[in-house]
């Protein structure tokens, strides 16, 4: 592991994404996304696509976990699916690339296994995180020597349909950080400062944190709500 994913130990990770149909989806909005979450104090930035991932790296000197979202017809895989999106990735470089490591079947029925498999033998230097739903895919994930095991999916899935990952005080957290070897990446509805700082007393290599701090939609939401 290089020094500059090193320095992410015990620290935040702001997530800059906006979709195609999200008000804010630009690569010049993200890189300034990435500019003020700096300046916040985000020690690393998670980003979608090629063209995000080197603006944001025109604009901030942080390491960066790199995804490309996209749908194929024969999957319900989106996060990282192919070869392709990893190909696409490495040209910008990202230190970690993050793939879906679920159980279900990737695009033309290949298996995470065959996937990884495919993925160590093209790029062995190249970091990987696995974005896990439930405690069995995060085992399976660090038995195939992911660098690093995400909660992502944890409540996306079918296999995790209706968990979240902050309930019982991190318990789906607690038990994968109890029995996996790599560090663990907390992920997913972390949205207040004190669940952030609660994954990382709970043993979470670091915290990754997006919608709350970078969907303005989704707070406005949460406002206008509370007044109706």
């Amino acid at each position: 592991m290089n020094e500059r994913v090193m320095g992410l130990k015990g620290k935040l990770v702001v997530s800059c994404q906006a979709l195609p149909e999200e008000p804010l989806h630009s690569s010049f909005i993200m890189g300034r996304m990435a500019l003020a979450a700096r300046q916040g104090g985000a020690q690393g930035i998670r980003a979608n696509t090629r063209e995000d991932i080197l603006e944001i790296k025109s604009q901030v000197d942080l390491p960066v976990i790199g995804i490309v979202k996209r749908v194929y017809e024969d999957s319900e895989v989106y996060i990282t699916p192919t070869l392709q999106e990893v190909e696409e990735l490495m040209d910008a470089a990202p230190e970690i690339i993050a793939v879906d490591a679920t159980g279900r079947p990737r695009p033309g029925g290949k298996s995470l296994e065959e996937f990884f498999g495919e993925l160590r033998k093209r790029y062995p230097k190249q970091l990987f995180m696995a974005d896990c739903d439930t405690p069995e895919s995060a085992r399976q994930a660090d038995a195939l020597g992911f660098d690093f095991i995400g909660t992502t999916m944890v409540g996306y899935t079918q296999a995790s349909k209706g968990l979240r990952i902050a309930e019982n005080d991190f318990q789906i957290l607690r038990e994968i950080v109890a029995s996996v070897k790599h560090p663990v990446i907390a992920e997913g509805n972390i949205d207040t400062p004190q669940k952030a700082r609660r994954v990382i007393e709970l043993g979470a290599y670091c915290v990754v944190v997006g919608s709350i701090i970078t969907r303005p939609q989704l707070i406005a939401k949460g406002f206008a709500e509370a007044l109706e």
